[in-house]
């Protein structure tokens, strides 16, 4: 293996029975070299003794022996190559490891953020039938760390033949020792080396593949030199300047690519791009795709990344993907950034079915441009409160209002005068309605029902809450849904909606906010089957002022997550204390707010220091689901949640397990779908026993079935008995954890599924069959949040006295500065809400989250708008209390939940103490001892 200590054997120069060309390759010293430092020659070959005319002098065996044959001693034969400088080279001799080669250190002479081209002239020689692979590698040693390796080229090479192995790297940082070393034969294979180059090709100030990110670190991108770089990935690549009789042609360039003869959708074309690409930058993906053949008129491509590191797994990281056709060529575009140091990677393009051709016209992978962030929206007058709906209390009968679909809209009288509740808590005093509503007859789709035009009246970037009283007519079968949409533009948007099974008037509630200028944006209710009338009454729709909702919030987290304290001073001098200075310094606050990482998000130590300082609480995106740590059956994972575990420990953070199952089965891994229901219900305790036997005590709470409202594979396979089952042995096996409920939808009235109501029916179901059901899991994949709808729905969770958490937290907008205030929505309802006793977000790093546009800190690190309204919120809420002693030795004020630090100035010396205030409705008096 790598990193072992370094023990060479040097001997003088040797005659080696290897053939040497008579034929000589270009003076590599020739190569580009453009501006590199002042320190270097432009021109000049930072290897030392490059071509071992000075024997071994600079070079170093790792733990093998080494030597140099003269040029005078060589044989004269001619090899079948031409790559040989006809000089001296270097036998690598006595390699008992594949790692075994030849190196140098070249420390002092690489600087950082330039690009150095190497290229070096190899061959092999010993007991070898036939070819073998020849590696150029960096070895990169800090004090304090692990060695790292960074795979520069590889060449495949055959006995008795040179071949040329070549490849770029940078860094953007220089470690403690750099160094340069050829590897690979298998062990008994001499290495041979005739002459290495590695020259500077470019340096920082021109941006070469980490500055500016102006160049393509893929080769040959248009094919403009064949096929050379490239190769298929499981199938064959071929290169045309027209198919399909001349009706395809490349869009630019002369030529393109196919994958052929793809019997798998990962099939496809690939590039090695290791060495070209740097740990912690973002890289931005473009390429030009189409499909051919196979009657397929439209199929999904991917980009891929195919990332092998020492002692890990094989990584595959999706990039971006785009529907492509058999017409036109389209483009597709995403960003990847690798968080540690691969010993490989491989960029390819993969997805149509199998028997399609996948083309490619060019692929341009670069340092992503760091885009300037948005400014906060400027909205004049933005009305808060104000209802945008024309004539909602139908004093004009219908105007204003048009039917959608061949429906008739009539006025009927009887409908509720008072607001619907979630609209009272935004609005406070309003005027009561008319009870008046519109009456949908003859409705022959679901989606007829009363529409309005709102396009002029709808602000980009404010938030709305929608709010309605809705009925249905007689004749419906079984429960129906009412929903509130909006049409922008031709596409759909949700603005709430409700399940009725009565005759009884229903809130409904929700809410939308547009960031594109659309052209059309139409309202209109619609929902229940055809044939069945509906009733509509009230319907508001109007900007949300949330500062004013923030002030309330402050007001209601002052009362339930505070407490008053009391320091009482006790001991020698404590009676000469008063009027002594007293400073209270919270140090932590004891509300869990936690986020999701992933185990190559580890690798990235600013990613760490962000989560550590920042996070009590932490749960894994992956590495603890079923598919997972068993993705055949037998063969089992847990090296990944292994070490996420060991970094929790050693940094004190908390850690939510997730999920030990998963009812949809679109996420159940194939051998298990492939097991009859006995060998299921094995797996399943075989599950339940590992993992649990396994992290026994590690894991504060577990997610036992998520998503059990929209999803139902196990309870299909194996009956209704076996939720409850999960639970009682989860909780049999690890006594210690909380065992969570976990869905989606719960708190934004978007899906009926999964409403508060279904969901306490759900828990109260689960708790009747004798699960001991501990906390809620509302995951929180929130769009445009609005506080009075999601406290309506912790309001109704919280009847059920179970605590309640928000586990996998995200918002989304493309402007920083309203995804700040969407998440500060979110955050604050969280904090003031009684019921809620924690938050996790679904990560905080872009590139590794499963939203775009929800990130706090940027691909490379820096904290953006959003990020930064999360750390001002987590500093408001640190309590901190300056004053002086009273004449009774007692120092009062009022803070949160949490670890504090008091520090008091007395006149001979200083003294700090610690202490916790926890929860509790009386005062917490706190004996400090001076």
């Amino acid at each position: 293996m790598k990193g072992l200590p370094i023990c060479c054997f040097i001997s003088r120069q040797h005659k080696h029975p290897f053939k040497r060309s008579e034929e000589t390759m270009e003076n590599p010293q020739l190569m580009s070299n453009n501006g590199c430092s002042e320190n270097l020659n432009q021109a000049a070959n930072i290897i030392v003794n490059h071509d071992f005319s000075n024997g071994l002098h600079s070079w170093h065996p790792n733990c093998c022996n080494g030597f140099v044959v003269s040029a005078e001693c060589g044989d004269r034969g001619k090899p079948s190559s031409s790559s040989r400088s006809g000089g001296n080279y270097a036998v690598v001799t006595n390699r008992t490891k594949c790692w075994q080669g030849l190196e140098q250190d070249i420390t002092s002479r690489v600087l950082p953020g330039s690009m150095y081209s190497v290229s070096a002239c190899v061959g092999v020689s010993g007991p070898l039938s036939g070819p073998t692979d020849v590696l150029a590698t960096l070895k990169l040693e800090n004090h304090g760390s692990a060695t790292s390796y960074m795979l520069i080229g590889k060449t495949s090479v055959s006995k008795e033949k040179w071949e040329i192995v070549e490849g770029t790297f940078s860094l953007l940082a220089v470690p403690e020792r750099l160094v340069f070393y050829l590897e690979g034969p298998s062990p008994g294979v001499e290495l041979l080396i005739d002459s290495v180059v590695i020259s500077c090709s470019s340096s920082k100030s021109e941006s070469a593949s980490i500055g500016a990110g102006d160049d393509n670190i893929i080769i040959n991108p248009k094919f403009e030199d064949g096929l050379n770089n490239w190769s298929g990935r499981g199938c064959k690549v071929a290169l045309h300047d027209s198919m399909a009789d001349g009706k395809i042609v490349p869009q630019s360039g002369k030529a393109f690519a196919s994958a052929t003869e793809r019997t798998q959708n990962w099939n496809g074309i690939q590039q090695e791009i290791t060495g070209r690409v740097q740990r912690k930058l973002a890289y931005s993906v473009a390429a030009v795709v189409r499909i051919f053949g196979n009657n397929v008129t439209t199929a999904t491509v991917q980009a891929t990344l195919w990332v092998q590191t020492p002692g890990r797994n094989d990584q595959y990281v999706g990039i971006a993907n785009v529907q492509a056709t058999d017409k036109d060529w389209v483009q597709l575009q995403g960003k990847f950034l690798l968080n540690g140091s691969p010993s490989k990677v491989v960029i390819y393009l993969e997805g149509p079915p199998p028997g399609t051709d996948l083309l490619v016209n060019s692929l341009v992978v670069k340092h992503a441009e760091k885009i300037h962030p948005s400014p906060a929206p400027v909205i004049e007058n933005p009305d808060f409160g104000v209802n945008i709906i024309t004539n909602s209390q139908l004093d004009d009968s219908t105007n204003g209002w048009f039917p959608l679909g061949n429906c008739n809209l009539s006025v009927g009288s009887g409908s509720p005068h008072i607001l619907p509740p979630m609209a009272r808590a935004s609005l406070g005093v309003h005027e009561p309605l008319s009870g008046r509503y519109i009456h949908v007859k003859n409705r022959t789709q679901t989606w007829m029902g009363p529409a309005q035009m709102i396009t002029d009246k709808v602000k980009l970037f404010l938030t709305y809450q929608v709010s309605a009283w809705v009925r249905i007519g007689s004749g419906a079968n079984g429960p129906q849904n009412v929903n509130v949409a909006l049409g922008v533009d031709n596409q759909w948007v949700n603005g709430g909606q409700v399940e009725i099974n009565d005759d009884r008037w229903h809130e409904i509630g929700g809410s939308f906010r547009i960031e594109k200028q659309p052209s059309k944006v139409m309202v209109y209710i619609q929902g229940p089957g055809a044939g069945v009338d509906l009733m509509v009454a009230g319907v508001q729709i109007f900007p949300v002022n949330r500062e004013a909702r923030f002030k309330y919030l402050r007001h209601q987290a002052d009362k339930i997550r505070k407490r008053d304290v009391v320091l009482k001073f006790s001991g020698a001098g404590s009676s000469s204390l008063s009027g002594t200075n007293v400073k209270v310094m919270q140090t932590q606050n004891s509300f869990p707010i936690g986020s999701c990482m992933s185990r190559t998000n580890i690798d990235n130590e600013d990613f760490v220091n962000f989560f550590v300082k920042n996070f009590n609480w932490a749960v894994f995106g992956n590495e603890l689901k079923w598919y997972w740590t068993e993705p055949q059956q037998g063969n089992l994972n847990y090296k990944d949640a292994d070490d996420m575990v060991a970094l929790c420990q050693k940094h004190n953070i908390e850690t939510r397990g997730h999920c030990i199952f998963w009812e949809v089965q679109a996420t159940v891994q194939q051998w298990i779908q492939a097991l009859n229901k006995d060998d299921l219900m094995k797996a399943v305790q075989n599950r339940l026993t590992d993992l649990l036997t396994r992290y026994k005590g590690k894991f504060k709470h577990y997610d036992v079935n998520n998503e059990m409202l929209h999803g139902s594979y196990y309870q299909d396979r194996l009956g209704r008995d076996i939720r409850a089952n999960m639970f009682k042995t989860a909780n049999q096996l690890d006594p210690s954890a909380t065992l969570f409920v976990n869905d989606y939808h719960v708190e934004d009235g978007c899906d009926t599924r999964s409403c508060p109501e279904r969901y306490i029916e759900h828990i109260l179901d689960l708790q009747e069959q004798g699960a001991p059901v501990g906390g809620i899991g509302i995951q929180g994949h929130i769009d445009n949040p609005v506080g009075p709808v999601v406290c309506t729905a912790l309001d109704k969770l919280g009847i059920l006295g179970l605590p309640i958490w928000f586990t996998e937290l995200d918002v989304s907008s493309i402007n920083e500065h309203v995804r700040g205030e969407d998440l500060e929505v979110m955050l604050r309802e969280a904090f003031a809400h009684p019921a809620v006793e924690g938050v996790m977000l679904w990560g905080f790093w872009e590139l590794f989250m499963s939203r775009d546009n929800a990130h706090l800190v940027n691909a490379e690190g820096d904290v953006n708008e959003t990020g930064k309204r999360f750390l001002a919120l987590k500093h408001e809420w640190l309590s901190h209390a300056r004053g002086q002693v009273d004449v009774q030795g007692q120092f009062n004020f009022r803070g949160f939940h949490g670890k504090y630090t008091v520090e008091i100035d007395t006149p001979s010396k200083k003294i700090l103490k610690t202490f916790v205030v926890d929860k509790g409705d009386t005062p917490l008096v706190v004996s400090v001892e001076l």
